[in-house]
């Protein structure tokens, strides 16, 4: 029972209206990952980055390329 690890189901996010971001506070350095609207520029917020694990997981899970995420302050 211990050990065996869930697969990681892969969530779709249109990928021609929506951005992979990071939203990054400059004062605490707090991340949050989640996806900007191209259009209006709402940001849609889907979990709290802490470590690298949580970065790893998050592109994962939603199929995001690394070179396609972007970083906003």
């Amino acid at each position: 029972m211990f050990g065996i690890k869930k697969k990681i189901e892969v969530e779709q996010y249109n990928k021609l209206k929506e951005q992979a971001v990071i939203r990054a506070s400059i004062c605490t350095g707090e991340q949050v990952a989640g996806f900007k609207d191209r259009e209006t520029g709402r940001f849609r917020e889907v979990m709290l980055i802490r470590s690298e694990a949580d970065r790893a997981y998050f592109l994962k899970k939603y199929g995001v390329q690394e070179e396609d995420l972007v970083k906003e302050y």
